[in-house]
């Protein structure tokens, strides 16, 4: 509950967010900011905090409040040095699996055992589904308790490549505070598309760090590189399994890198489903998708190819990234 000393007059921003979907007009990026930003440091009473969530959920974040938010999220990141002179893999996991299983941890271990470093970021737990933190801890992979932890695993690296797991509760407590009100309002808020776009290595620039970003809804990659297009971007753009940003293993996918307003396609294959499916594990069961994992990782079951193209895909951005866009500094 918040104090008057410390409370932020929120009504004439939801004045402005919250007319409905014909009236309600786009806060400015400063004052999205801004008014994001006290939410994170619970400076908002829980009857605005309520107002704003359901009034931008009906109306929607215009591109540019989205860039005020994410602006006001990295201010409220724990401090998570950069590895020197080494982009950082970001990978946002927030979704979990329902149906399928979560292949998320695969693909950070199969670049981590490359020397590629990554970050894992998101939620421990969510609406019941399988989470990627789970299935890390299963497989023996500690989730890291401060993002100093972290930050020392990119850099120094493990028996496990250089591969740091955090849960967005060391990361951001406010950010993580903020997803948790999905439990009490029952939807999804604008704080789950903001956690899915941090790069919260070093000073949060497109040097430091290639993000991962998935798309469910063809029309939204138009969306997507629109937005990208605008922004400070090295991001690998890709449609994704369950809101995940792992490649569907059972299928090919385009995939686009959008960095410093320039896009290019890095894959685009043949639409459709793959020739021979490999044999994944029956839907979300951790234990059977670990064991699963071990055997893939152990060469005993070969990587499904949509996944095997993700992983050379990141590796050439990575490649093109540190010989040309980065050259000089940012």
């Amino acid at each position: 509950m918040t104090t008057p000393a410390t409370s932020f007059p929120a009504a004439r921003y939801i004045k402005e967010i919250g007319r409905g979907v014909n009236g309600a007009r786009a806060l400015p990026r400063e004052d999205a900011q801004a008014l994001f930003g006290a939410m994170l440091a619970g400076r908002v009473s829980d009857l605005e905090l309520g107002a704003i969530l359901m009034a931008y959920r009906i109306k929607g974040e215009a591109p540019h409040e989205l860039a005020g938010m994410l602006e006001a999220a990295h201010a409220h990141c724990q401090p998570l040095p950069a590895p020197p002179d080494r982009q950082v893999v970001v990978i946002p996991s927030y979704n979990g699996a329902r149906k399928q299983p979560n292949l998320v941890p695969l693909l950070a271990l199969l670049l981590a055992r490359e020397d590629v470093p990554v970050l894992v970021h998101g939620t421990r737990l969510f609406n019941g589904r399988v989470t990627s933190m789970t299935l890390f801890e299963a497989l023996g992979v500690p989730l890291c308790a401060t993002t100093d932890e972290a930050s020392a695993r990119l850099r120094e690296g493990s028996g496990l490549g250089p591969l740091a797991v955090l849960p967005v509760d060391v990361l951001s407590p406010g950010l993580s505070q903020l997803l948790e009100r999905r439990t009490v309002i029952g939807l999804r808020n604008s704080a789950h598309t903001v956690a899915k776009m941090l790069q919260p290595v070093g000073e949060h620039s497109p040097a430091e760090g290639l993000r991962l970003y998935s798309y469910t809804h063809p029309e939204y990659r138009e969306t997507l590189t629109d937005y990208f297009s605008h922004e400070p971007a090295n991001v690998l753009l890709a449609r994704g399994t369950e809101g995940e940003v792992v490649a569907d293993a059972r299928r090919t996918s385009r995939i686009d890198w959008l960095h410093e307003g320039h896009q290019q396609t890095l894959v685009d294959p043949a639409v459709g489903s793959l020739a021979e499916v490999p044999e994944l594990p029956p839907g979300s069961d951790a234990g059977q998708t670990v064991a699963w994992i071990r055997r893939v990782l152990d060469g005993a079951v070969p990587v499904p190819a949509p996944l095997a193209i993700q992983v050379e895909a990141i590796r050439e951005c990575l490649r093109q990234g540190t010989r040309v866009i980065w050259a000089s500094p940012v």
